[in-house]
């Protein structure tokens, strides 16, 4: 079977992919999306929670509201998106293999395109305990996808290991769906994510075990039935005689996320070790382009961070492809670019305007 031909194809209908197909169409890019699952959107229809910041990072909107604009956006400007469907190969030549599902059921069709944007997302990271393969043991982001997506609350008294945004809010959803939250367990002796996030928790109640790990899961019937956590000290170690029992029936794990750039090392990008930014994760130019050219890459898949910093990169991805295949002059595009990178940049100073990583090798996030 003859290989279709496409302009732009991005592989990830996540913020990131979104927002650059819906850039590059603007600019009169024939886009093609394709993403594994029945609705593109990625995280943002688990983000029920209203964004914050400034106007310009969508402050005081749903992600789920902003997930339907995107989509909005997409239909009108015609990109063309295969639902269902998985990248399975990523080869010399910008050619991808793609299997389709579709009513007759599945196919793999060949897509060769001028240039490929990788947005495939990150994924969670396991804690390894005790008991941690037990039914009722499973990653924060599961558990939001239950009760945001699927409107299945995952348990009735959870245990939350990790206080970053990502465990602060999963917590407070979960506590609006019904569930009761009998702690959130955090290593480190201070709370991972926004104070607003925590002060909401705090107030209702929940308590937080800092300098706590935890040491294992029981189970009753082969579900979890308690969770023992212990203290830490300063060196990490755990100190024994500091265990405590909690009664749950739900384990949710937050312990931060990792790219998924599996087809990024089968085609060869060339990646970097980044703890900062989730772990290994391909490199890339001030636009978006890999270490190899006519590849982009954004979102999670280059490097771990927050849903506008996604949004922003596709935008910018999406801008320097359109530049790249002549559908927009230099000073447009450069114009476009530069209002962009100043806003990831401000996205990524910290309170006191600095970064928290650096940049590497001359190709990073954000330059």
């Amino acid at each position: 079977m003859a290989a279709e031909k496409r302009e732009l194809a991005i592989i990830g209908g996540g913020p990131a992919g979104l927002a650059a197909a819906i850039e590059a169409a603007k600019a009169g890019v024939k886009v093609l999306v394709i993403d594994e699952n029945d609705r593109p959107g990625g995280q943002l229809f688990k983000q029920l929670h209203k964004f914050f910041g400034s106007k310009a990072h969508n402050a005081g909107i749903r992600g789920m509201d902003i997930g339907k604009m995107l989509l909005k956006e997409t239909e009108e400007l015609n990109v063309e998106v295969w639902l269902s469907s998985v990248v399975i190969g990523l080869y010399q030549g910008n050619t991808l293999s793609v299997v389709r599902t579709e009513r007759e059921g599945q196919k793999v069709c060949t897509v060769e395109a001028d240039r490929i944007l990788i947005a495939c997302g990150g994924a969670e990271n396991a804690l390894n305990f005790p008991g941690w393969t037990l039914p009722g043991v499973m990653g924060a982001g599961a558990a939001q996808t239950m009760a945001n997506v699927h409107r299945v609350v995952p348990g009735q008294k959870v245990l939350m290991i990790g206080s970053g945004n990502v465990g602060l809010i999963v917590s407070y959803q979960l506590m609006q769906a019904g569930a009761d939250v009998v702690g959130i367990v955090e290593a480190a002796p201070k709370i991972g994510g926004y104070g607003v996030h925590a002060a909401k928790i705090r107030r209702a109640g929940v308590p937080f075990y800092l300098s706590h790990t935890i040491k294992q899961a029981e189970a009753d019937d082969e579900t979890v039935s308690r969770a023992v956590i212990v203290g830490l000290d300063k060196n990490w170690n755990q100190i024994p005689g500091t265990e405590k029992t909690l009664e749950v029936d739900t384990i949710c794990i937050a312990a931060g996320m990792r790219p998924l750039s599996q087809l990024a090392w089968m085609y060869g990008l060339k990646h970097e070790f980044i703890p900062e930014l989730g772990g290994f994760m391909p490199l890339h130019d001030n636009n978006m382009e890999s270490t190899v050219k006519t590849v982009y890459v954004a979102g999670d898949t280059a490097g771990v961070e927050e849903a506008n910093t996604a949004l922003d990169e596709g935008r910018l991805a999406g801008t320097a492809i359109a530049q790249s295949l002549g559908y927009m002059g230099e000073e447009e595009a450069e114009g476009a670019k530069a209002e962009i990178r100043d806003r990831l940049e401000s996205l990524r100073l910290g309170p006191f305007g600095e970064r928290s990583w650096a940049p590497r090798n001359g190709l990073w996030k954000g330059r």
